[in-house]
This record gives C-alpha cells, sequence and structure tokens, in this order.
C-alpha cells in the first residue's frame, strides 16, 4: 500500500494489511513472574505461574549485592529485588500459581 499526503487509503487497501494485528491470541505457555500489591502490607509479593500438570518449579533466591536480590524459579530469573529498609524476600514468601490452560 502506497499513500502520499493527498490519498488516504481506502477500506479494501486496510483489509489487505498484513502483520498489523494477530489473528488469535496465542496461550502463553511456561514460567512467568508476576507482581500482587499487598493491600495490608507496603511491599508487593512475587508470584510465579506455571502451566497445569507441570512439577512446581524450585524456588531460589540470590544475594546479587547489599540488598538487591534475584529471585529464580527453575533457575529462571523471575524477579529482581532490591529494598531499602524491609527484610530480604524468602522463598516461602513467593506465590506459585498453576496456570490451566
Amino acid at each position: 500500500m502506497v499513500t502520499n499526503s493527498h490519498s488516504r487509503p481506502t477500506a479494501s487497501d486496510w483489509h489487505s494489511a498484513k502483520g498489523l494485528l494477530p489473528n488469535a491470541r496465542q496461550i502463553e505457555k511456561g514460567l512467568h513472574g508476576a507482581l500482587i500489591p499487598g493491600a495490608k502490607q507496603n511491599s508487593d509479593h512475587i508470584a510465579v505461574v506455571y502451566d497445569k500438570g507441570d512439577t512446581p518449579p524450585e524456588i531460589t533466591i540470590e544475594k546479587v549485592s547489599g540488598s538487591v536480590h534475584t529471585v529464580r524459579a527453575n533457575g529462571v530469573p523471575i524477579a529482581i529485588v532490591a529494598s531499602a529498609n524491609g527484610p530480604a524476600p524468602n522463598v516461602n514468601d513467593v506465590l506459585l500459581v498453576e496456570r490451566s490452560t
């Protein structure tokens, strides 16, 4: 489709355009991290979403430096947490969410 400053695309031009929008929403699979806002606390919670039927991921936390930590699920980095005055993240505080596909 070629246009210039004097012409406007017609409806048929838009129908032949490809790659602008996906035809259908793809289902995401695999591990994903998410932040859940804390309602009663001044901090967010970390959630790890995994596929239904899969073994829940092993959560590990690695101190990067000072108060900066990396949260990993099966070795995959899910979140980087920096807290100037709060406690370091704990493996037991990470929520595991099983996604139904």
